[in-house]
This record gives structure tokens, C-alpha cells and sequence, in this order.
């Protein structure tokens, strides 16, 4: 069983600067047993860094319209039962359960903020301003403010398909972006900027294999990385090619709406 010391110890290890904040990603059950649980995984992060903050996107909050842009990677009036389904966002919505047990310990800590995003908000600790940064045009905006204060990404038994910034990379290089529709206590919500599929993003990971670090915490490898020159790199991979890190599932909507923007782009020429 680890403990709070174990776990401090060994995040000791990654040698991040004391006084930056971090963007962390977590599967709390990678490290087999921890004495109490989430709060102490928490407890051992917030010991070492500058701020905490992690995704606690609310996808139930989502609508699917009769009809919409096109190319969306979105197939319209599809949404009947989910619509139905769907609820109000607020303040005390709980994350999605694949955001995970710590990011909802983390929503839930008395010290802790959260955005504004219906969709894609992000809870904090000491990093008001990343989150205040957030907009309905710009969700992602929280991650270019960690970014610009030399934050880092750690993920905690986890790899790059939940690495959130990789889609900042991805808007940056201009990739095609989404819009999706969620429910708000002053109606129906349009949220550009959504961002596309990360299935395919842990194929980025040789390429950022000179930034990374690493540690092994009970069964749990944890990987941490400088989020700019991380941002970087996956923007140069993008920029050299524009189909890079696109999964290769057959029906991917978001993919396949990607492969169709840059296939118009081209035949389009200079």
C-alpha cells in the first residue's frame, strides 16, 4: 500500500520547480492501493508544486441538433434519447467518470475553483488565473496560461491520448476545430473550438521522449512534461504533417472531418 510519503517521495523525483503550477491527468487505480485514496494522491501534489489543475469536462451537458454546420463531425438528429438525457451545467455538476476519481476530489476541495465552460471547464487550486482566462470561444485558453507561467503536464499512470494540451497543439497549428451544443441555465449553449480525437496522440510520444521524465510510483508510471516546449514540438510535428497523430478507427467523425478540411485545403492549392 502506498502512502502520502511514498507518493511525495517518489514525485519528488521528477525535480519539477517548487514554484510552478501543473496540469495533471490521472488514473488513481494505476497505483494499486493507496491509504486514503484520491485525497492523499492530492495532498502529495499539492506538497510539491506551485497550483494544480485538471479537466473536469461534463459531457452530459451536451446536445446533438437537428441539423448544424457542416462537417462536424457530428451526425445531426441522431441525439433523440441522449437530449433527453441531458442536464443543466453548474458549479456542483460532477466531472465526467473519465476525467476521473482525482479530478472530481480535486472539484470537490474546499480551496478549489472552477471555469465557466459547460463542456470543458477545468478545476484548479492557486491557478485563478488560468481559469479565469477560459471563454466559451477559447476553452482551452486555461492551458496556453500554464504554458506561459512554465507549467508542466504530469500524468499519472496515464498516457498522451488523455493529454488535454495536445489539442491547444493541435488549434495552434490551425488544425479543424468543432462546435458542440450544451445545456446552461440561460439556455442552449453554442461552443465553438471543440476539439478533435485523441485517440491517436500517444503516437507523439518518441518525438517527446528528450523532455520527458519519469518515475515508476508503486505500479504507476508517472511521465511529466514542460508544457511550451511540449506545445512546441507537437506543433512542429503538426506543421510537418498534417495528418499526424488522426486515429486510424474506422468512423472516427472528428477524424475523418480533419482528413476531409485538409484534403479541401489541398486541391484548393496556393
Amino acid at each position: 500500500m502506498l502512502t502520502f510519503r511514498d507518493l511525495s517521495t517518489g514525485l519528488r523525483g521528477l525535480d519539477l520547480p517548487c514554484s510552478v503550477p501543473v496540469l495533471v491527468h490521472a488514473s488513481l487505480s494505476s497505483f494499486g492501493e493507496v491509504r486514503g485514496g484520491a485525497d492523499t494522491l492530492l495532498g502529495a501534489i499539492l506538497s510539491l508544486t506551485g497550483g494544480i489543475m485538471m479537466p473536469t469536462f461534463t459531457y452530459k451537458t451536451m446536445l446533438i441538433p437537428e441539423d448544424g454546420p457542416a462537417d462536424n463531425g457530428l451526425v445531426y438528429g441522431t441525439g433523440h434519447d441522449l437530449n433527453r438525457m441531458a442536464v443543466f451545467f453548474s458549479d456542483d455538476l460532477p466531472a465526467d467518470p473519465l476525467m476521473g476519481v482525482l479530478a472530481e476530489t480535486l472539484r470537490l476541495h474546499p480551496a478549489a475553483r472552477r471555469s465557466i465552460h459547460p463542456i470543458l471547464s477545468f478545476a484548479g487550486i492557486q491557478v485563478d488565473a488560468a481559469l479565469d482566462s477560459q471563454t466559451l470561444a477559447e476553452p482551452l485558453a486555461p492551458i496556453a496560461a500554464l504554458a506561459d507561467q512554465e507549467g508542466w503536464v504530469v500524468l499519472l499512470g496515464v498516457n498522451h491520448t488523455v493529454n488535454t494540451s495536445f489539442h491547444f497543439a493541435e488549434r495552434q497549428a490551425g488544425r479543424k476545430q468543432f462546435v458542440r451544443w450544451a445545456l446552461t441555465p440561460a439556455g442552449v449553449a453554442e461552443c465553438p473550438g471543440f476539439p478533435g480525437c485523441s485517440d491517436g496522440f500517444e503516437d507523439a510520444a518518441p518525438i517527446l521522449e528528450e523532455i520527458t521524465r519519469r518515475v515508476k510510483l508503486g505500479d504507476c508510471e508517472v511521465r511529466a512534461l514542460p508544457i511550451q516546449p511540449m506545445l512546441e514540438t507537437v506543433g512542429d510535428l503538426l506543421h510537418r504533417d498534417p495528418l499526424a497523430l488522426l486515429c486510424s478507427r474506422d468512423g472516427c467523425g472528428r477524424c475523418d472531418a480533419v482528413r476531409q478540411s485538409l484534403s479541401a485545403l489541398h486541391s484548393e492549392g496556393p
